[in-house]
């Protein structure tokens, strides 16, 4: 959506629908990507895979938006601040989230990855120059809080074990906000969707040629089993997602849609306990708490944290 545009009136009910789907779905990634993981796949050969499958899609979804010609004769300037943004986020921050997700947990990776509104925060701070308001300043403080008990539990072998891959999933939030820094800067110039397909199309060029330069064996296996989750993680943690979360901003507004979109984190940790056992502590259980305050409170405070609320890297 827009930044300058209204969400539609009338439709509360069908945008929070939407926006559930969306963030349930984005909140499955994780899980399809484990399941993966134990048939052999590496987090590369995924992405890859990913990236061509839902490429069309996305590309349909501009065209079937802007016309053909909204799509291939977009400014230069914004294509370009589009696709290296989509290099950041969904080139360098997925090859990390998803090789995080090698390391740790799904319901550890989905909360942490949360924390980007208040990277967002942050960053847009620093580049204008103006002190966060004090409600904001706590809302940090709650997230940052969050985060430490999650990774840590208040253990040390928790710690041991998270410490690797909790970086590389806040790495990743860092380029999920750039992302989102750069799409308030060229959507109004692209649109939402000619935006998200810029972004894509550059990422899974970049995808691509990492795969062609590695060398490595092939880690593909297609068993039903596996066609299955292929789908799974295209369809229903990466294209339908995007569609949906893309109309339930369109009708409820980016800042209400952000709200709900808070039903991510803990449909991740709900999925991973019923299909892997993961298990979280009472401490990181608080944790997961501190984090979801932050970013509500985040949320409702500050518009450019609201309109980050459909990352799904």
């Amino acid at each position: 959506m827009s930044l300058g545009q209204r969400p539609r009136h009338g439709s509360t009910l069908a945008g929070i629908v939407l926006t559930s789907v969306g963030a349930i779905g984005f909140a499955s990634k994780g899980i399809f990507a484990k399941a993966l993981y134990v048939d052999g796949w590496d987090a590369l050969d995924l992405l890859v895979t990913r990236a061509v499958l839902a490429l069309p899609v996305i590309a349909a979804w501009a065209i079937w938006d802007a016309g053909p010609r909204g799509v291939l004769q977009a400014q230069p300037r914004a294509m370009l601040g589009a696709a290296l943004a989509g290099v950041g986020c969904y080139y360098c921050g997925a090859l990390w989230d998803f090789q995080a997700l090698q390391l740790i947990d799904a319901s550890v990776e989905r909360v942490l990855l949360f924390a980007y509104p208040s990277i967002i925060v942050i960053l847009h701070a620093l580049i204008y120059r103006r002190r966060p308001a004090g409600r904001v300043l706590g809302a940090l403080a709650l997230t940052y809080a969050g985060i430490l008990m999650v990774v840590t539990g208040l253990d040390l072998e928790v710690l041991r074990g998270n410490v690797a891959g909790a970086g590389l999933v806040l790495a990743c939030a860092l380029t999920s906000a750039l992302y989102y820094l750069a799409g308030d800067r060229w959507t109004p110039a692209l649109g939402s969707v000619a935006f998200t397909f810029y972004a894509l199309t550059a990422a899974t060029v970049c995808l691509a040629i990492h795969r062609a330069l590695s060398h490595a064996p092939l880690t593909l296996a297609w068993a039903p089993r596996d066609i299955a989750l292929v789908a799974g993680i295209v369809v229903f943690a990466t294209v339908v997602p995007m569609l949906a979360m893309a109309e339930g901003v369109r009708r409820l507004g980016a800042p209400r849609a952000s709200v709900v979109s808070t039903i991510g984190p803990p449909t991740t940790i709900l999925l991973a306990a019923w299909l892997f056992g993961e298990r979280l502590h009472p401490a990181q259980w608080s944790g997961v708490a501190l984090i979801v305050a932050g970013i509500l409170t985040l949320e409702v405070t500050r518009r450019p944290v609201a309109e980050a609320a459909t990352s799904g890297t």
